[in-house]
């Protein structure tokens, strides 16, 4: 170990002995975690033909749930400007449909159709498979404590920076 622990040093193998800046910064450290598990996911998702956004939409909305707008952005971590122009196009292919909020008529709420969950069918039970071989050492009570904690996390985040008080929660 070294004596200044602020300084950073490296053994034989180039490993740093004491972690960096990223190694301790959830944020870079979630990131990191996603594009692991993600692995190749991405290139599978667009062979399909669909963006990582769509899939990111349509895999939200595939439980058939009406999601309102403001919500399926954050779920689907984007801007609501951009997802607005994303939804035109996915509702012009059939994938998705607009409905009215009956309760508020101001919000507009989004549901995958038959073709956009025929679409995605596939890709989520690869998506499961392929995170069940990554996290395959983690044994199944870990995975749901991890899955806990980052939903727990999401939600208080959410709350925080989101003033409305409509929390993200729940998986995407």
């Amino acid at each position: 170990m070294l004596a200044n622990s602020s300084a950073v040093g490296s053994d034989a193998a180039g490993v740093l002995a004491t972690p960096g800046f990223v190694d301790r910064y959830l944020p870079a450290l979630l990131n990191q975690a996603a594009h692991h598990l993600a692995g190749d996911f991405a290139d599978v998702v667009r062979e399909r033909g669909l963006s990582i956004l769509e899939w990111r939409v349509l895999s939200t909305l595939a439980d058939g749930d009406r999601v309102p707008v403001g919500l399926l952005a954050r779920r689907a971590v984007t801007k609501q400007p951009t997802l607005t122009r994303l939804l035109d196009r996915m509702a012009q292919q059939g994938h998705v449909e607009r409905l009215d909020d009956a309760r508020d008529r101001r919000q507009t709420l989004v549901r995958i159709t038959a073709a956009g969950r025929a679409l995605v069918h596939d890709l989520m039970q690869q998506a499961e498979a392929q995170q069940q071989r990554a996290l395959a050492a983690f044994g199944a009570e870990r995975q749901q404590a991890l899955e806990a904690l980052l939903r727990l996390l999401i939600g208080t985040v959410s709350d925080v920076s989101d003033p409305s008080g409509v929390s993200a929660g729940g998986t995407s």
